[in-house]
């Protein structure tokens, strides 16, 4: 009787805590499997009614996305408290994006006290602060849920947090937000020396159907593909949070330490010698600009390895330029020791940007050779 009412043996239900449960208090099981069956089934009913109940809808539009939009629902979906595990309804239908709790890049309205994310309204001009680039969806959600994306991502306390916030900003969701608007990265009108299609953004638009696609406009495909780029963009942001947080800031404290030791190692304050390789340029940079010393520092030598490198500084972040070249381009081993004078040296690159010597002191001694030549 049991499987014809419910479709199902009593022994499938035994692996339901509740049947011990029941064993346990001695109860008739003549009788207490059709209750107990009853009861499960009443309360998988109710459970299921509650989720649906409690569910959040993470709307956008339908149709071919972009970086900005993916990377907005991948943050929502898997790092606020709020919205976590939402669904993601893409749709360009008003009365649907009614039923959503939380709407990004589509409806044409930016109110965070309704939760709606949108960039493409006429009048917007909204940037993250301290910065000039108008903001995308991605910007968007990140302004205002970032701090707490960083902190369940990492689990910082509010004053790293703080400094992450802006620093992820900086080096991964502001470019989003240029290439969404239409931002060029110069301004310049020059044509590029070499073309690059291997941004995160161009990869995830990659991901939209060809215009040969046999189906080019199923939205059952677009939805599939939406999530495969949800997780590209998504994973390269939680990979850049993370390097942020466990790489690029511990070295701020190496960093600021070989600052403020530049004095011992030569005269003029442009050396420094870190303890362990570690990420230095952009920390130098910033200390600099704390500082009121932009272009101070010329080398920096460090561990590497058996060796010790001298590695020099660009004119600026993402420049190849540097500030001073290494002497000696081109040269190695005996030969690069007996031009320098130096014992011990390994090699410089071509270019002078980096070079190397097997102790501290060669490597030492090839930057303050470097820096006091006429190059």
């Amino acid at each position: 009787g049991i499987n014809a009412e419910y479709g199902a043996s009593f022994a499938e239900y035994k692996k339901y805590t509740a049947l011990p449960f029941i064993k346990k208090l001695n109860l008739n099981l003549k009788v207490t499997p059709l209750l107990f069956i009853r009861f499960f089934s009443l309360k998988m009913a109710e459970n299921e009614h509650q989720d649906k109940k409690v569910c959040k809808r993470i709307g956008t539009h339908s149709g071919h996305f972009h970086c900005d939009d993916a990377l907005a629902c991948f943050m929502l979906q898997k790092y606020t408290n709020e919205f976590k595990n939402a669904e993601i309804i893409r749709s360009r239908d008003a009365e649907v994006w009614k039923s959503c709790d939380i709407l990004v890049d589509v409806g044409s309205v930016y109110d965070p006290q309704t939760h709606r994310y949108d960039h493409h309204q006429i009048g917007f001009t909204s940037v993250f602060d301290g910065f000039n680039t108008k903001l995308s969806s991605a910007g968007l959600v990140y302004k205002h849920f970032g701090r707490e994306i960083i902190r369940n991502i990492l689990n910082t306390s509010p004053e790293l947090t703080e400094i992450l916030y802006k620093k992820i900003y900086k080096v991964f969701v502001e470019g989003l937000d240029a290439i969404d608007n239409g931002i060029g990265q110069y301004d310049t009108e020059l044509e590029p020396k070499y073309i690059n299609r291997t941004d995160i953004s161009s990869r995830v638009g990659n991901l939209n159907p060809s215009w040969n696609h046999p189906t080019p406009n199923s939205e059952e495909y677009l939805y599939k593909q939406f999530t495969k780029a949800m997780q590209l963009a998504g994973s390269e942001f939680v990979e850049a949070v993370e390097f942020q947080g466990n790489v690029w800031l511990p070295a701020r404290q190496i960093v600021e330490k070989a600052w403020n030791n530049r004095f011992e190692i030569h005269s003029s304050g442009e050396i420094i010698s870190l303890e362990t390789g570690c990420p230095w340029k952009e920390h130098i940079l910033d200390i600099e600009r704390e500082n009121s010393l932009v272009g101070k520092i010329k080398y920096a030598v460090h561990p590497a390895g058996a060796n010790w490198y001298i590695a020099t500084m660009p004119l600026k972040h993402g420049s190849f330029e540097l500030r001073k070249a290494i002497c000696w381009k081109g040269l190695r081993d005996e030969e690069l020791s007996k031009e320098s004078n130096i014992p011990g040296c390994v090699f410089v690159h071509i270019s002078g940007f980096v070079g190397g010597n097997q102790t501290k002191e060669g490597a030492l001694e090839m930057a303050k050779k470097s820096l006091e030549s006429n190059n």
